[in-house]
């Protein structure tokens, strides 16, 4: 893993200026002043991300499926755009974060609305989304083949990460295009150089597979340590400066004693993203046990309708499992 310095100067750009920057203007580095964006996707994730871009100085033309989504973005001076074709033709670099393969594709390839097909040749596409590795390939490889570029950045760190620009950002791609786009995506938090086409990926569905496991053991743990009639605030408060602390722990504990099952990452994305781990490691002839457990004990969520709940939402399963109910705090 190789961490991009914000701080070390940047290579020569691969990307060529716009059709109506002068000549001088093509050896500039990425600035407020010379970089268009636009910006595909404004959930939960997408709306903070993008803000931070906007609060940057950039300009930045938006793009989601319900208008109203983007209100908060247009009325910190976005400007809006009817499709992905029409925001990419306004753009230098557009980013994607949508919610499923499908969704990724139908942005930023379809023939006629997507944004490759507005992307002027130069442009780079950098799709945040967590979406299948091959996908990312055939992205690069058709971004190439239009005289752009495409990378696959998807991100880690949840709702708190993404208001706080304080994301782990997996990069997959050419080196020389991330390192130029590093000034935009350090706008969202730090950027780790995974290798090429594909490989940014690849690191967040092992990310997947590490925190899937996690919740599993923190919930767990918080069921236990209720049936032994421990006081779970002081139980959370004991473990988590040990060998059992983790991010999910502090992000997450006290939202699951407080009942607080609103959505940082939305269940459903996640049965997604553990669906696309467990046919990858199919094709790698993995076996990985806990991967699968979890997957189906979300995906039991999403049989009782909770699949627009947050990933902490676990402990509800393993709940109706034993036939007991943590009262909230």
């Amino acid at each position: 893993m190789r961490l991009l310095s914000l701080r070390r100067s940047l290579p020569p750009s691969p990307l060529l200026p716009r059709r109506t920057m002068s000549s001088s203007s093509a050896a500039a580095p990425i600035t407020p002043a010379a970089t268009k964006l636009g910006w595909i996707g404004t959930g939960v994730m997408g709306s903070s991300m993008c803000s931070h871009l906007l609060k940057a100085g950039y300009a930045v033309t938006v793009f989601t499926r319900t208008k109203s989504k983007a209100q908060t973005l247009l009325s910190m001076g976005a400007h809006w755009a009817d499709s992905p074709r029409s925001l990419a033709s306004q753009s230098d670099v557009v980013f994607s974060i949508v919610g499923f393969p499908s969704d990724v594709r139908h942005v930023l390839l379809d023939p006629s609305s997507g944004a490759l097909a507005g992307l002027r040749p130069g442009g780079a596409l950098v799709d945040m989304t967590t979406s299948d590795p091959s996908l990312a390939v055939e992205i690069h490889s058709a971004a190439a083949a239009a005289g752009s570029s495409a990378v696959d950045a998807p991100v880690s760190g949840g709702d708190r990460g993404a208001r706080l620009a304080a994301l782990s950002i997996f990069a997959g791609g050419d080196e020389a295009v991330v390192t130029r786009l590093t000034p935009l995506l350090g706008c969202l938090g730090r950027v780790y150089y995974m290798g090429g086409p594909g490989k940014g990926q690849f690191c967040k569905l092992a990310n997947q597979v590490t925190i899937a496991t996690t919740m599993v053991g923190l919930c767990e743990g918080l069921i236990y340590a209720h049936k032994a009639g421990l006081d779970l605030e002081n139980y959370l408060t004991a473990i988590s400066t040990g060998a059992a602390g983790s991010k999910s722990l502090d992000l997450y504990g006290t939202r699951i004693l407080k009942r607080d099952f609103e959505a940082g990452f939305y269940v459903n994305h996640f049965v997604k993203d553990l669906g696309i781990c467990l046919r990858e490691c199919q094709s790698m002839g993995l076996s990985l046990p806990g991967l699968a457990l979890a997957q189906q004990l979300y995906v039991s969520l999403q049989a009782h309708g909770e699949g627009d709940l947050g990933t902490q939402a676990l402990i509800l399963a393993l709940e109706r499992l034993n036939k007991v109910s943590i009262q909230p705090i």
